[in-house]
């Protein structure tokens, strides 16, 4: 535990914490979101979290019922995560960007009562196809404007305040669900006072937050960077969160950074690179060259972190010279809920994931379990409070990664002399893409539906700026010819049956694939091609 991470009494419930506690502090009416042309202060979250809470009461939601959320990031997800957890119901928040049938296993492997659903997302909800014997409920939300009938009526009848369930620090306050190598993501599951750990331990004593602060963040609030980011962080200090429902494309960001003036960005490589890559298009059309001492698009900005995969030094030096604002670049988890590892505020070493955040411990352990010499591989295993408790339902795969007080990250590291970690990779098989979980099996079970294809592979490639994208090796059918158009046929099943950031960026056709003696693939031998 970090020394300044305060002692919770017997009975606690978070959203006293990251709520009730600003407004007993006298931050009432300091502004707590910005969303388009609005603020909304301190006062009105809570109001519009207690009435969100009993207006769920109401409905019959009880302590440790699980409420599904597929919501945009605008301020009704605020309502809907902390009101379930001031009545010590359980919030589910899933990403916006999946199929029929992943909300289909959501909602029947959580056993979520109840749904709620942004308005605009609620056609592919709509095209579930199976049986959901739990699911008693569906929430409508429209973006900005707040639940739809019939549930805007329980919600405007309901009283504008509620007390807090008398839950304590280690009762479950929320799952997430992590990616899976097999495809099936597993329900993490995280106690009441995990936030707070990671609010004094990462917000407080790295990032250095406090009441004077606006957050903007790349990652959506249904992501683990995301909810610390544009959530609980800045209201664990009574600072403000700039939200937006549309995806974060890098003009966007420009006229956010612009309009709101915030002081910390949070963002992932691949945006970073981005940026880049459209200032300089717009020097060029422009015809002037970057100046980090005049005024630009992050001249408000203190500081810059970056999460989700590695950290090119290219882009950060990039980025350096043209801003003036160092990048600090680490890694976190869902099982950790945050970020544990981490280059800090002058203390950047490119290309490095930094140095352990104050209140976790890390170490480097090989195949069976021991220490690493320093400077060798190993895989890295971290220690701390904000662990998550288990994987729902998945007791197998929780004792591989949950080793009593330790976690297992699966991820390849070495730590130099100064005490600098360095990513070597991963463990296992799986991707980050643009900061996002990637499961190469789920890939390559759908590009093997379509006729053409045999057998394929699908492994991460750098793309020019270094980040990895996921590329697909294809063994084709006697009767099938590769073509640009077979490529391109390909790339749209992907995008028509999965998220589509997971579809191949590239495709390559081979003869045959690597195999083991046992005839398993190797997909490490295609990484280098």
């Amino acid at each position: 535990m970090s020394q300044s991470e305060p002692q919770q009494p017997e009975e606690f419930n978070a959203v006293d914490y990251f709520v009730d506690r600003n407004i007993r502090q006298g931050r009432g009416h300091r502004t707590a979101i910005y969303f388009k042309d609005h603020t909304l202060t301190y006062n009105q979250v809570q109001k519009m979290v207690d009435k969100t809470a009993n207006a769920l009461r109401d409905l019959g939601v009880q302590i440790e019922d699980r409420v599904l959320l597929v919501l945009l990031d605008t301020p009704e997800f605020y309502a809907c995560f902390w009101g379930a957890m001031r009545i010590g119901a359980v919030p589910v928040p899933c990403s916006t960007m999946l199929t029929p049938e992943d909300y289909e296993y959501f909602l029947n492997d959580s056993r979520a009562k109840v749904l709620i659903v942004s308005e605009s997302l609620l056609p592919t909800v709509h095209k579930i196809q199976g049986n959901l014997p739990y699911l008693r409920d569906l929430i409508i939300v429209e973006e900005g404007v707040g639940p739809k009938i019939p549930f805007k009526q329980k919600y405007k009848r309901a009283p504008a305040t509620c007390k807090s369930a008398a839950t304590t620090k280690d009762d479950v306050g929320f799952w997430l669900y992590s990616s899976g190598s097999t495809g099936f993501p597993k329900g993490t599951i995280h106690s009441q006072n995990d936030m707070v750990v990671c609010a004094e331990s990462f917000a407080k004593q790295v990032l250095g937050m406090t009441e004077d602060d606006i957050t903007l963040s790349v990652a959506r609030l249904f992501f683990a960077y995301g909810l610390g980011n544009s959530n609980y962080f800045p209201l664990s200090v009574g600072a403000a969160a700039v939200l937006y429902p549309e995806p974060p494309t890098p003009q966007l960001m420009f006229e956010l950074l612009k309009k709101y003036q915030p002081t910390i960005f949070f963002g992932v490589p691949t945006l970073y690179a981005s940026l880049l890559d459209l200032a300089d298009k717009q020097d060029r059309q422009a015809g002037t060259k970057p100046d980090p001492n005049s005024e630009h698009e992050f001249s408000s900005v203190r500081l810059c972190f970056s999460a989700g995969e590695a950290l090119p030094p290219e882009v950060y030096h990039r980025f350096k010279k043209r801003y003036g604002v160092e990048i600090l670049d680490g890694i976190g988890s869902t099982e950790m809920l945050h970020i544990f590892l981490a280059n800090q505020p002058g203390d950047v070493r490119p290309g490095s994931t930094g140095k352990p955040v104050p209140g976790f411990e890390l170490k480097l352990v090989d195949d069976d379990g021991n220490q690493v010499p320093a400077g060798e591989v190993g895989t890295l295993h971290v220690k701390g409070d904000s662990a998550a408790q288990f994987y729902w339902r998945k007791l197998a795969k929780t004792r591989k990664t949950m080793l009593g007080e330790w976690i297992n990250t699966g991820d390849k590291f070495h730590v130099d002399d100064d005490g600098y970690y360095w990513c070597a990779g991963r463990g296992d098989d799986m991707l980050k893409v643009g900061g996002i979980w990637v499961s190469p099996v789920e890939v390559e079970r759908c590009l093997t539906e379509h006729a053409a294809v045999l057998e394929c592979a699908v492994v991460g490639h750098p793309d020019k700026d270094q980040l990895i994208k996921p590329k697909a090796f294809c063994m084709l059918r006697d009767t099938a010819e590769a073509s640009a158009e077979l490529e391109q046929e390909l790339k749209d099943l992907v995008k028509s049956k999965l998220a589509k950031y997971k579809y191949p960026r590239w495709i390559e056709f081979v003869n045959e694939l690597p195999k083991s003696s046992t005839g398993k693939t190797q997909r490490f031998k295609l990484r280098t091609n």
